[in-house]
């Protein structure tokens, strides 16, 4: 952060971070807020895609854009929860553009899921606690190479900030992949 928040000390209350980044424009508060809420943003993410990561990292990324272009309107509360909404949204805006236009006809059957029961939301918890262990047994480049890639960066990026050539990254990326799925597979499956 800049000298005026260092001299202040860490800041750990959301609003307080968005406060100052809203009256300073301090980018340092901005990336305090990313640091905190990227990882929980994308998992919340990922479960609106079935193709792996890839989607949820560009909705990811999109929700951050989001909230950055209209903190100016953020008003107080759970900032999470504000997150959360934007990546909802940006989750949806996502799919719609995937899916082809329908007439209204079409969608006359169609029923919006439920909301998730505690039970559910009780079960996801479990399972993003788990992958994150289970990242955390991976060896070191390949769970390097797979943080630096939620955290947004391309493959390019990844292989700059870890020395390692791109097809290593790559490489690092789908191994660390194939093992997470492998030992996630039976928790996910339940989720569904």
């Amino acid at each position: 952060m800049s000298t005026a928040s260092q001299a202040r000390g860490p800041i750990s209350d959301d609003e307080e971070v968005v406060r100052q980044f809203q009256m300073t424009g301090d980018p340092d508060c901005f990336a305090e807020l990313f640091a905190r809420h990227r990882k929980r943003i994308y998992f919340a993410c990922l479960g609106f895609f079935s193709d792996g990561g890839a989607a949820a990292e560009d909705a990811t990324q999109e929700t951050f854009l989001r909230a950055f272009q209209n903190i100016q309107r953020f008003r107080g509360g759970n900032f999470c929860g504000w997150l959360l909404r934007i990546a909802r949204n940006a989750c949806i805006d996502r799919l719609r553009k995937k899916w082809p236009e329908t007439g209204h006809e079409e969608m006359e059957g169609y029923e919006q899921p439920a909301a998730a029961t505690p039970e559910q939301m009780s079960d996801l918890r479990f399972a993003v606690e788990k992958i994150q262990k289970e990242m955390a047994l991976l060896p070191a480049e390949q769970r390097r190479c797979l943080e630096l890639k939620i955290d947004g960066c391309s493959y390019e990026e990844t292989a700059e900030r870890t020395g390692l050539p791109l097809e290593a990254v790559k490489s690092h990326l789908q191994n660390g992949r194939r093992m997470l799925w492998m030992k996630m597979a039976g928790i996910l499956s339940q989720l569904k």
